[in-house]
């Protein structure tokens, strides 16, 4: 028995097993009775840090999407693995991607980038009095670190300059926490 805007799941089969993501097409009975498919790309989830400097300057990457064909500019994040803790992961990506630790890792909450097809989830983290020793990459991944004043971020997001999603959520997220305390 369904109930309002919800679907049954009848059955599911894998159309790709891959490193990173698993794509499933799934019968569903709607709330009416009748039947549909969905199609999911099933993922792991991530996390993404928003470190500030105690000088309030943001710490971004720069690195080279292959989807999009170019270079983004976004906060530092990563792919969690199944069933891990998302704060020992924030905490892990934090100082491999930027070589430092924080004192203050405080939790702003989680985002759905794209709910209609995918299953990812990723949570967000203020991390704020940075230790900084060493870069620690994974060794298929390059990028830059890069530091920029808050609120410079804050108008690059609102002028479109970076269209990561997460980077825009938790950045315009912290800007109006700090305007309501």
């Amino acid at each position: 028995m369904t109930s309002h805007l919800n679907e049954t799941k009848l059955n599911s089969q894998i159309m790709f097993d891959g490193k990173i993501i698993h794509v499933e097409k799934d019968d569903v009975q709607l709330e009416d009775g009748s039947k549909a498919f969905r199609e999911v790309v099933r993922h792991s989830g991530g996390v993404c840090i928003l470190a500030l400097t105690d000088k309030e300057e943001v710490l971004l990457v720069k690195q080279f999407r292959y989807p999009h064909g170019a270079v983004t500019v976004e906060l530092p994040a990563g792919k969690l693995e199944y069933g891990e803790n998302h704060e020992t992961c924030g905490k892990r990506e934090l100082l491999e991607e930027c070589g430092c630790t924080a004192d203050s890792f405080i939790y702003l909450g989680k985002l759905f980038p794209t709910p209609a097809y995918c299953s990812e989830v990723i949570h967000m983290y203020l991390a704020k009095d940075l230790h900084f020793s060493k870069q620690d990459l994974d060794i298929d991944e390059f990028l830059d670190v890069e530091k920029m004043p808050f609120n410079e971020a804050v108008s690059k997001v609102l002028n479109g300059e970076f269209p990561d999603a997460k980077t825009q959520i938790a950045i315009l997220k912290y800007a109006v926490m700090k305007n309501q305390a």
